[in-house]
């Protein structure tokens, strides 16, 4: 498992939307979402 899928995954798991999650971890929604979509500045976006 990706570590992608395994953001998505735990999240499902304990029941959180991305926004819930984002504000326990102190970041963006669109940052759970870049994430979980495999975005992120090492892979040059």
């Amino acid at each position: 498992m990706t570590l992608e899928e395994q953001i998505k995954h735990y999240r499902k798991q304990v029941g959180l939307s991305q926004e819930k999650m984002a504000e326990k971890i102190g970041v963006s929604r669109q940052a759970i979402t870049k994430w979980e979509n495999g975005v992120s500045p090492t892979k040059g976006y």
